[in-house]
């Protein structure tokens, strides 16, 4: 099974700590690690300005802890502690960790955290998908859609073609419509007249991005943002 790719900050006041953390997770497959600090604080800030999908998050910290740190984010990231105490292992799983590693942390032990880190950001992303799945009108009936169905979405004035795994569907509605009522980010529009889902591209050569096959043009003024959205790059 594919797992999902993990986007990683690493959080601790102790340098040793963090190069031996991010010597480890560089070792697994399907983790990026973002950027590290060495306090919750500054983690704070480097939330802000660039969400993860994961904290690997030590407790103990000068200023506030790990712990403070989740209670005061409005909508934290998923959060593996790692910590040396055990006594806070309660606290931690109140505030709805993925896991509680104790230190010193062997690589077997983490690679179990970070599986179930991945398992549950698959989960709310199919939960998420779910709720916004699709009754599109085609021909004389209603048509169920699933947003994770759909390959790519072609404008047409006041009209969308929408290719999925299925088929090809023509719905009387205009893309950008369609882009409110999909509301969540596995999907990026490349052009004025094309949408993408994400999971679906296969390449991108210059202004062309292929999508389940098929070449699509990928706007000028939309391809930096589109390289550091989606591309991270």
């Amino acid at each position: 099974m594919t797992m999902d790719i993990l986007t990683c900050l690493i959080v601790d006041d102790e340098p040793l700590a963090v190069e031996g953390m991010r010597f480890y997770l560089e070792q697994i497959d399907g983790v990026i690690v973002a950027d590290h600090c060495y306090s919750a604080l500054e983690a704070r800030k480097k939330l802000r300005d660039a969400p993860v999908d994961l904290i690997f998050l030590d407790i103990n910290m000068p200023g506030i802890s790990g712990l403070e740190l989740l209670e005061c984010l409005e909508n934290p990231p998923m959060a593996i502690l790692t910590t040396a105490y055990s006594e806070y292992a309660l606290e931690g799983y109140r505030l709805d960790v993925v896991d509680y590693l104790l230190k010193p942390i062997a690589l077997p032990r983490l690679l179990r955290a970070v599986e179930k880190a991945q398992v549950k950001k698959s989960q709310i992303g199919q939960s998420e998908l779910a709720k916004n799945e699709l009754y599109i009108k085609h021909e004389d009936c209603y048509v169920r859609i699933e947003p994770q169905e759909i390959v790519f979405v072609e404008a047409m004035q006041n009209y969308v073609r929408i290719h999925t795994v299925k088929g090809t569907y023509v719905s009387h509605q205009t893309l950008s419509a369609l882009i409110e009522k999909l509301g969540n980010k596995s999907f990026y529009q490349i052009h004025k007249s094309f949408l993408v889902n994400t999971t679906c591209i296969d390449s991108i050569k210059g202004n062309r991005v292929i999508v389940n096959g098929q070449e699509l043009p990928l706007s000028k003024h939309r391809k930096e943002d589109f390289f550091k959205k989606i591309v991270n790059i």
